[in-house]
């Protein structure tokens, strides 16, 4: 992390997991306990669990994010959910572009750029998720893939709107396996997603970019992997799910 450039942030997503009640009492358990924090704070919940963690945060020092949204304002999409409806809701961020999206759902860059573009006109902040599959690191095309992914995501979005972006580097052989890249893998990564940003833009844009890690991150191993230069929060699956271990990774980043 190097805070006196930019912001460290945590991150929870949930995934599908959760009900509107249950939501309410894991708030109520995390909120104690990260109120003193020195590092953003975000919940990413299902939509059926968003307007409890709307409630169950108020006041507090947690934002709230979906974990998806649609680029269209409305139409026939059975089943999504647009970001107009979620910033109609007090919603303030929203995961785009998570591998489990890619994977299981035939999301692609284009579409990740699509719903980038939605977000940001409607008024929502960003957590822009890249990362590359077991395979495609096992050939050495990471640092190619990544790049990719996120000059295709950033595409037509301006200078002044990266404030409203988070990166979160996702190796996806790291995604709910138990397997976590190094400290140093997720570093390199996390720079070179950086260099993608200056390119595009200059090294003041890069330098205030928060890029998070998304892989595994837990208790035992945020010190470490927060140590590393660029890597400036975590995007937190399992561990988010529990109140004190979240609140752990959040101390990490808090230091």
């Amino acid at each position: 992390m190097n805070k006196k450039l930019r912001k460290a942030v945590i991150a929870g997503n949930w995934k599908m997991n959760k009900t509107p009640v249950e939501t309410t009492e894991l708030i109520s358990e995390i909120k104690p306990l990260v109120k003193d924090a020195d590092c953003g704070v975000i919940v990413c919940v299902p939509y059926v669990d968003l307007e409890a963690a709307l409630q169950a945060t108020k006041g507090s020092n947690i934002g709230v994010g979906a974990e998806n949204c649609h680029w269209e304002k409305s139409g026939a999409f059975t089943g999504e959910i647009s970001a107009d409806m979620l910033k109609t809701m007090g919603v303030e961020y929203v995961i785009i572009g998570h591998s489990e999206r890619r994977t299981y759902f035939g999301e692609t860059n284009v579409t990740v750029n699509k719903r980038v573009r939605a977000a940001l006109d409607n008024g929502l902040k960003v957590i822009l998720c890249v990362g590359e599959y077991l395979e495609q690191r096992e050939q050495g095309i990471t640092a190619e893939l990544v790049a990719m992914q996120t000059k295709i995501a950033l595409n037509g979005v301006k200078k002044d709107e990266l404030k409203n972006i988070i990166i979160a580097y996702e190796p996806v052989w790291a995604i709910g396996t138990g397997k976590t890249a190094t400290s140093q893998q997720a570093n390199e990564v996390c720079a070179i997603i950086r260099s993608t940003v200056k390119n595009l833009y200059d090294t003041a844009s890069a330098d205030a970019m928060t890029i998070q890690y998304g892989g595994s991150m837990k208790p035992n191993n945020a010190n470490e992997l927060l140590d590393q230069p660029d890597v400036d929060g975590g995007l937190i699956g399992g561990a988010s799910l529990k109140a004190n271990d979240f609140a752990e990774i959040v101390k990490a980043a808090s230091r």
